[in-house]
Order: C-alpha cells, then structure tokens, then sequence
C-alpha cells in the first residue's frame, strides 16, 4: 500500500505517494536494485515494488517507521550477523527510518539473491 492506502498501478506512483523523506530512501533502493541489475524486471506485486530476475529477486515497501525489504536470506548462515542490528523475520528485514540506508549490505543481498536465482 502506498502513504495515502491505495494500491498503486505502477513504481513510479508507488514512490510518488510518499514523504520527500521516505520517497528518497525508495528512490535509493530502486535505484540500487536497477544499477546493479539492469535487466531486472519491475512491477507492483502485493501492493508493493517488485522486482524479478529468473525469478523473483526482492521486494520492498515502505512504513511509518521503516522500509521492509522481502526475499531476503538473513536465515543464511553468511548472513547471521550482518542482520543482527535489524528487526527481521523469515525472510523480510526493518531498515528503520532513524537510520542510513546501509546501501552496501542490500547490494550485497540482492547480489546473493542474483546468484541464486541463476543456480535454479
């Protein structure tokens, strides 16, 4: 759901919908998520952003508090650790407003999650 609770029809209205503040972290993550895969297929799954490449990569939406990102591995034993400061559940991590976009560690995931969805 987007800021106003309508669903959106695509990414761009998705975004367009919330706060400057909390539209400039999407806009960050979009972008990572595009740079790093260009070919990656974008659409609104679930009512939020969604994102596939050989299947479906990641997905996130945005919160009150936080931006919760989906399709995550933090139950990867690699990754144990680099969730630790986050709130997470099977599969989704909490990126609190409150605090910098650690833009490297979702790169990193979403290069974990290209590299599996190649593997099926």
């Amino acid at each position: 759901m987007t800021a106003s609770n309508k669903v959106a029809e695509n990414v761009d209205d998705y975004i367009a919908d919330f706060p400057d503040e909390v539209k400039n972290r999407l806009l960050q993550i979009r972008n990572l998520i595009k740079s790093t895969v260009p070919e990656v297929e974008e659409y609104i799954s679930y009512a939020m952003p969604s994102y596939n490449y050989h299947g479906i990569l990641i997905y996130f939406s945005a919160f009150k508090n936080h931006i919760g990102l989906y399709s995550v591995p933090n139950l990867h034993p690699d990754f144990l650790e680099k969730f630790k400061p986050y709130k997470t559940g099977t599969g989704s991590v909490q990126f609190p407003h409150s605090k910098v976009l650690p833009l490297d560690f979702i790169k990193e995931i979403l290069e974990f999650r290209i590299s599996e969805n190649l593997k099926k």
